[in-house]
Formats: C-alpha cells, structure tokens, sequence
C-alpha cells in the first residue's frame, strides 16, 4: 500500500519543481556583444501638432451669372465643366414687348422726321418772303420755332428707340469671369426675371476651404501649414499654407482658405482630408531608417553603457518631417541607437 502512494507524492513533487522552474524564466530583450553601424543619440524636440480637419477645394470666389430683364431664356451655349472666357456670350433671354415697343418708337420717330422736313420746307419759304419784305420777323422767328420744335421730337423719338433697343441688348448673358462653370441649371425655354442666376462661374485661383474647429482658433494662423493625402512615414503629402482666416464663427466652425501648389480644380467642391498645424509639442524625432518592422511591430536597437546592444520594441507616429518617424514609447531622450543592426 506505501509504494503507490510514494509513487503519486513523487510524480507531483516532479511537476511542481518543473512549474516552478518554469515561472522563474523571463522573457528579456534580445541582445548582442558589440554595437556596430552610426550611433544616434535621442533628443527630445519641438514638433508641430496635427489636428484633423474637413477641408474643400474651391476657389477664391465665385461670379454669378445673372439675368437682367425679364422674358424667355432662349437659349443657353454652355454646360456645366465647360471653361469660359470674361464676356463671352453664355446665354440670351428675349423679351417679345421689346420688339413691339420698338417698332411703335420707330413710327413715332418716322412721324416727327416727316413734320421735321415739313417744318423745315416752311421756315425755308417764310426766309425767302421775310428776306423780300413780305414776311414780318416774327413770322420768320414763329416758322423758326416750329422747325426746332419737329427737329427735336426727332431726337426723341429716336432715343426712345435706342433705349428699347438698349434694353433688348441686355438680354445677352455674358460671362462676368474667366474660369469654370459650375452649373447652369436653368434649361432654355424658361421663363426668368431680373436678378435670375443663369450660371454661377469660378472666378480666382483654386484654393482649398477649411472648416476648422472653433477651439482651434488660438492655435491656428496665417501660415500655418496644411497637409492633404495619405500622410505615411516619409511625411510624403501635399503641402500648402493658411492665407485668410474668415473673422466669423457658424455652427461652431471657423472658415478658412489655403493655397496649395498643385491643387486639382476640375472638381470644385470635392471634400477631401486634411490637416493643420495647431501648435507644437515635446517630441521624439528620429530617422525612420533607425527603425525597422517585424510582423507589425517597430523596433530598435539600443546601445547599453557597455556597449551591448538590445532589440527593443517601440510605439511610433508618422512625422511631417521627410525622413523622420516620432517614437511615442519604449525610448527615452538620452538613449543610443544604432543603425542596421536590428533584425
């Protein structure tokens, strides 16, 4: 009966001086004898802050096309996307009572010629019968009258022509900017009034319109940097710079524009991400070829006081600064990195 219960006491005695030796191991980094390749000692530095924020391309301003007399938009010679030039002939709207109004001032003007000329003819005759005694001075000043009189219903007339014609010459819609149609949404055949947008044109260079967060105001200004597009770990994107921050704050939201070299403009409006400077803070910089990936996870090697190195794994961010990656966690300022030797 004592053998196997000896037997049982021995086999657990075995497994708890095997778990127990196994919970005395700890996992430590992985080390090497001597550091070789370009030590790099970290420093802390000042970096920019980043805050995301909702931006659209758009231009500097944007010129509406509108109608100025009423009638019957006859016709309409663009599109939407279409490039137009200042003054060019977009669209024309005829009013029909113009036509009528202008015919009844050329009969009216037709009339006064016709007593002009009579009138004319009658001072030419009391001249002649004034110049041999016939005729007494006021007689020839009365024929004078009368002549000045049809001359001048004449003109009249004939400006109260020239202004129907005038105003019909505003039904033609031009162009008030040279750049892009946005839209033009009326169809020809409408009926439109004074004031009517035909077509609404973008006038100025393409900049991109930020919506910033009111709390960002303090932190953000003329010239600071703005970055679009995939942000990686090279600080790769398009760069620009604040130029106008709007005086006004709607629905909690500061409006502000950007120029940006090589911005695409053949879609205005189209909303894309970006980021703003808004401040700086205490950071890690270090050169992303001090930094190598495994399975997903950074690492670095670190050079001890005596000259043994350590594979340590670190948290890292992208960095707008070409070529640099900020270390979050896992290094301290002070530390040795050297170059090449992590794998």
């Amino acid at each position: 009966m004592g053998g196997p219960r000896i037997g049982l006491a021995g086999a657990a005695l075995a497994v708890t001086i095997l778990l127990a030796s196994c919970g005395s191991e700890t996992i430590a980094p992985q080390t090497k004898s001597a550091a070789k390749g370009p030590i790099l000692t970290v420093q802390q530095a000042n970096a920019p802050t980043w805050a995301s924020v909702s931006a659209e391309v758009s231009t500097v301003d944007q010129a509406q096309a509108l109608a100025r007399i009423p009638g019957i938009l006859s016709k309409v010679t663009v599109k939407d996307g279409d490039y137009v030039k200042k003054g060019q002939l977009i669209a024309r709207i005829v009013d029909s009572q113009l036509g009528y109004q202008s015919g009844a001032y050329g009969a009216q003007a037709a009339a006064a010629q016709a007593q002009a000329a009579q009138a004319k003819a009658d001072l030419s005759r009391t001249q002649f019968l004034y110049n041999n005694g016939v005729y007494s001075k006021a007689r020839l000043e009365q024929a004078q009258a009368a002549a000045s009189a049809a001359a001048a219903q004449v003109r009249a007339a004939q400006q109260q022509q020239s202004a129907v014609k005038a105003v019909a010459g505003q039904g033609a819609v031009l162009a008030p900017s040279t750049g892009r149609v946005l839209n033009a949404d009326v169809p020809a055949g409408s009926a439109v009034a004074p004031g009517m947008s035909i077509a609404t044109i973008t006038s100025g260079p393409v900049i991109l319109r930020l919506d910033l967060p009111e709390s960002l105001v303090g932190q953000v200004r003329v010239g600071s940097a703005v970055v679009t597009g995939d942000i990686n770990s090279n600080g790769q994107g398009e760069r620009g710079a604040i130029t106008k921050i709007y005086p006004s704050v709607n629905s909690g939201q500061v409006r502000a524009d950007a120029t940006m070299p090589g911005l695409d403009g053949s879609l205005i409006g189209r909303r894309v991400a970006a980021k703003v400077e808004a401040g700086s803070h205490t950071a890690l910089l270090v050169p992303a070829k001090y930094v190598t990936t495994r399975f997903g996870i950074d690492y670095v090697s670190v050079r001890g006081p005596k000259g043994e190195l350590a594979t340590v794994p670190v948290q890292t961010s992208p960095s707008m600064e070409k070529g640099m990656v900020e270390i979050l966690s896992g290094i301290s300022a002070g530390d040795r990195l050297v170059l090449g030797t992590s794998k």
